[in-house]
């Protein structure tokens, strides 16, 4: 579109001087192609356009300045696409100032998102640099990658910081593990991330944490954190035994609830199994987890420890009555709500996208290079989502009965 939206055509004769010599696709999409001859061509049209602006400018001012054209100096420049090599021109005075291609820039508008893009993908730098060198003919080196995607820091850092809702009914806590080098060793980290659900259904990643052990003082910062990002109540938290978590989150928000989950659980019970018993064993416990209230449930776990398997993998039910106290509150709720805190499966689906990311990653130089990665792959999970929990209305209808001061469907 032209000036005033009106649509620009192209004489027959100057597409026919562009296409002589076309072939194949690679004539015109490939580097040094059609399309990058007449960026480079517009590029320096436009170039010339901004010098000839300048000198007319000079010349019209009160003072007028004797100055002209001086030549042109070369630079190449990275599109998304390909790299171009550009004659900038300049003037014989030195006041001309580029816009299109400014001083020290060596990368056009479209080319930082496509690294970006690619780096939010899970590939490595040298996945990438063998990428943009096949389909678009780029040479683009390690320090290049590490400062376009620095720049994401200061985008994770607003993130972590952003203020968030007042209440979130259930929130998700949950670790992966990354390696990471530090001090001159590579270590396996935690990366713990917390999944709110807000009372409209809405889900919320209200941020990540990087710590290589886990206690109560570790949490403790995270909840203080939360408080002063806004959040004033969480109804329930759901956790896979976070060592430390009880005592630091009731210290902030004394009347959260905290769940084990209960997914969590069967798969640590299951691991004590064999391959070709994991069946039946994790059908017997369904008696625990689906009975109808907590006395039951501790009867089921009675009779599952004195039956056949439990006799034969006795550490499951030892298992089970450790984290007792934080499996049995689910009980007390109805089954809207139950299903809604009996897993993890929101927050594990979110892991497992994560995982893809970070399979190729033999292991990260620093924290902050696993940040910028795990917040690139959330930004983009996050944008897909277009509803909360299974069963979310009937569970929030839940809520506000047995919360009516706490719990309101606008938070």
């Amino acid at each position: 579109m032209g000036k005033k939206g009106k649509k620009m055509a192209f004489a027959p004769e100057v597409l026919d001087a562009l296409f002589e010599g076309y072939e194949r696709p690679e004539d015109m999409l490939g580097p040094g192609g059609i399309f990058d001859q007449l960026k480079k061509a517009l590029a320096e049209r436009a170039l010339g356009a901004e010098l000839t602006a300048h000198l007319a400018e000079e010349a019209a001012a009160p003072a007028p300045r004797r100055n002209h054209r001086n030549g042109t100096t070369p630079k190449t420049v990275q599109t998304d696409t390909s790299a171009l090599d550009l004659a900038i021109p300049r003037d014989r005075a030195g006041t001309f100032t580029p816009q299109l291609v400014k001083k020290y820039q060596r990368r056009l508008p479209g080319f930082d998102a496509k690294v970006i893009s690619l780096y939010a993908r899970g590939m490595t730098v040298r996945e990438m640099q063998g990428h943009l060198a096949e389909l678009y003919g780029v040479d683009v080196s390690p320090g290049l990658i590490s400062a376009v995607t620095d720049a994401v820091l200061d985008a994770v850092t607003t993130w972590q910081q952003r203020p968030l809702a007042p209440l979130y009914p259930v929130v998700f806590f949950d670790a992966l593990r990354v390696k990471i080098r530090d001090e001159g060793a590579v270590k396996n980290k935690a990366v713990y991330l917390a999944l709110g659900v807000l009372p409209d259904g809405q889900r919320d990643v209200l941020g990540l944490w990087i710590e290589q052990t886990e206690g109560a003082k570790f949490w403790l910062r995270v909840m203080t954190e939360l408080q002063a990002r806004g959040v004033q109540d969480i109804l329930f938290a759901v956790v896979d035994g976070l060592h430390g978590f009880p005592d630091a989150i009731t210290s902030v928000f004394p009347h959260t609830t905290i769940q084990t989950c209960i997914v969590h659980l069967l798969r640590h019970s299951l691991h004590f199994a064999t391959w070709k018993d994991r069946k039946a064993v994790a059908a017997a416990l369904k008696g625990i987890y689906r009975a109808i209230d907590a006395t039951a449930a501790e009867q089921a776990l009675a009779e599952f420890a004195a039956g056949p398997w439990g006799q034969k993998y006795p550490p499951i039910a030892a298992a089970w009555r450790r984290q007792w106290p934080q499996v049995i509150p689910f009980y007390a709720y109805p089954l809207p709500i139950r299903r809604v805190l009996y897993t993890t499966n929101a927050i594990e689906s979110l892991h497992m996208q994560l995982r893809k990311a970070l399979k190729t990653r033999g292991h990260f130089p620093n924290d902050e290079a696993a940040v910028k990665l795990l917040y690139l792959v959330l930004r983009n999970i996050t944008a897909r989502w277009q509803r909360g929990p299974r069963d979310w209305t009937q569970a929030m209808t839940q809520f506000a009965i047995l919360y009516p001061d706490r719990f309101t469907p606008e938070g």
